[in-house]
Parts: structure tokens; C-alpha cells; sequence
């Protein structure tokens, strides 16, 4: 990578994934700005904007050298009202549109655009392996809508003929945030418990995993199009549960959480942990990239053995 190509500008960049992502790239030499509605706050460089009102910073554009485009509202934070899902889709979809619009529109020397979404575009799959070449679920399925309209959002960008890279991704494990603490809560007051059948799929990936994967595409012009960023061995929800209970010296004492109960609790969100995604990393992985933490035991040993040091 040439020393000149250094300014990355990310959306999202103070989420779970934004913040992981920049303590990464600084590490390896780069320069981060991030995309937000309130500047001025943190340690980044940052650019205001607001996409529900299509308003953007006239120099964020200019000022990078690649973009990743990771802004979205939070799928798990509350309850699916109307509200709430009309904010998951714009915040994503709108974010890109007005990203896609500055490319169009202003003069930048952006080199590569890459962009998230996520396995939820293959719905609820069973035990079939999904791969890149799945064709999305119909879209009365409404991740796999929001994935796919969000998917079209950032085709605009490559049609403008910049390099752009569509990241898949999966169930994010971290310490810091995300759907692990929450998993593991239950389990070290030894009340956690497989989740509805407890036979689907996780497809998981390790958050600095996740990172490296990201500035690779970056950095190297092979990769463009749709990639999965999952590791290479899902595993069921059952095997997931104990998994995490074994690493953490926890005992599983709790039946199954029934799925009627999930529904009650969750309503429409319950399909982020009952619907079944076993989803293939296999052409990330023809594509040259190694995972550090390609097994789950390893990956969750990573966060919680260091509690006990």
C-alpha cells in the first residue's frame, strides 16, 4: 500500500465494529475520520452529517482515500415497532444513498468503496450452506429486505466504476458490545439456555477477524464484489450455548427457551436468534484471507480467558 493512499473515512465509525476498526488501521499507519450527526467528540477526525435529512460535510468525500460505509441502526436494541424498523432500513439505506450521491457529484480520489451488510439477507435457511450465489429471501423477510435494498444503495457506487466490496457479515463476537454479552449474561448467573429448537445456525465471526478481513479488501484491488464475513465453522445455537457455558466453567442447568416464549418477549425481532444461517467463508478464504480465530472455542477463549488471568 502505497504511504500517500492513507485517509480512511468510515460511517458508523463510533459503533462496535467503527471503533475496533480504527484502533486497527491507526495501529497499521493510517489516517481515520469518521462519519457522524455530532463532531468534535472522541478521539477521531470527524465529518457531520445527517442522511435522513441528506446533509453532509461538502469535505468528507474529498478528504478520503477509501470509504467503509458501516452507519445502521441498531437491529437489537428495542422492540420492531414501525418506528423503529422505518430507522434500521433508512439509517442504512439512506447513508449509503447520500454517500453514493457525493461520489457522483464531487471531485474525490476515492479508491475503493466498502460496504456492509449482512447474512440476514439469506432469511431463515435451515442447515442448507449459503453461499454468496444464494439468491436473497423474498422480502416479506425483513432483515433479509433490509439487507438487499441496502446491497442496491451501494451498487450505485460501483457503477460509478469505483471498486466496491459488499461485506456479508455475521453474528460479530466481542467482548465490548454486540450479541456476546447479552449471550453470556444468562450464562454466568447459570441460567443460560439454548434458545427455541436450538438446532439453527449461528454463523459467527471474531471482531478483529472481521477488522483484518476489511482492510485487506481495502488495501488489495482483487477483491470487488458480494464477499460472506463469517468464520469458516458455524455452529448451532445448542452448540454455541454450551460452548460459551464450558469456557466460562459455567454448567447449563435450564431447559430450552421455547420459541413461542422468544416471540412473546421479542415479537418480530425474535428472528434474529430463531432463524437458522449456515453460511460458507469459503471464498474469502480462495480469495487468500486467514482467519486467526477460525473455531469457536478459541475465539470465545479469547475474550474471557483473559478475565480470569
Amino acid at each position: 500500500m502505497k504511504p500517500s493512499l492513507r485517509k480512511v473515512l468510515i460511517s458508523g465509525g463510533r459503533g462496535l465494529i467503527g471503533m475496533r476498526l480504527s484502533e486497527m488501521l491507526i495501529d497499521a499507519g493510517y489516517e481515520v475520520a469518521h462519519l457522524s450527526r455530532q463532531t468534535g467528540r472522541g478521539h477521531y477526525c470527524s465529518f457531520r452529517w445527517d442522511p435522513s435529512a441528506g446533509q453532509i460535510d461538502e469535505a468528507a468525500i474529498g478528504y478520503a482515500d477509501f470509504i467503509v460505509n458501516l452507519a445502521g441502526a441498531s437491529v437489537s436494541d428495542e422492540k420492531w415497532s414501525e418506528e423503529r424498523k422505518h430507522e434500521i432500513m433508512s439509517s442504512r439505506v439512506g447513508g449509503t444513498n447520500l454517500l453514493a450521491r457525493e461520489l457522483r457529484e464531487r471531485p474525490h480520489h476515492v479508491k475503493a468503496f466498502i460496504s456492509a451488510s449482512a447474512i440476514g439477507i439469506y432469511g431463515d435457511a435451515d442447515d442448507r450452506m449459503l453461499t454468496e450465489e444464494t439468491p436473497p429471501a423474498p422480502a416479506d423477510d425483513f432483515l433479509a429486505d433490509v439487507a438487499t435494498q441496502w446491497e442496491r444503495a451501494a451498487q450505485q457506487v460501483q457503477d460509478l466504476g469505483i471498486r466496491t466490496v459488499i461485506t456479508r457479515i455475521g453474528i460479530v463476537l466481542s467482548d465490548e458490545g454486540g450479541a456476546l454479552p447479552s449471550i453470556a449474561r444468562p450464562v454466568k448467573l447459570m441460567a443460560g439456555a439454548a434458545l427455541g429448537s436450538g438446532r439453527q445456525y449461528m454463523s459467527w465471526v471474531h471482531i478483529d477477524d472481521l477488522c483484518r478481513l476489511l482492510i485487506q479488501m481495502m488495501e488489495e484491488p482483487e477483491w470487488q464484489g458480494t464477499y460472506n464475513a463469517v468464520s469458516p465453522h458455524p455452529v448451532t445455537n445448542k452448540e454455541f450455548t454450551s460452548t460459551l457455558a464450558d469456557v466460562l466453567h459455567r454448567p447449563l442447568v435450564l431447559p430450552k427457551v421455547p420459541e413461542f416464549g422468544l416471540k412473546l418477549l421479542m415479537g418480530e425481532m425474535s428472528e434474529i436468534v430463531l432463524a437458522s444461517q449456515r453460511v460458507s467463508a469459503q471464498k474469502v478464504m480462495e480469495q487468500g484471507f486467514k482467519f486467526e480465530h477460525p473455531h469457536l472455542r478459541e475465539a470465545l477463549e479469547s475474550f474471557y480467558q483473559r478475565e480470569e488471568g
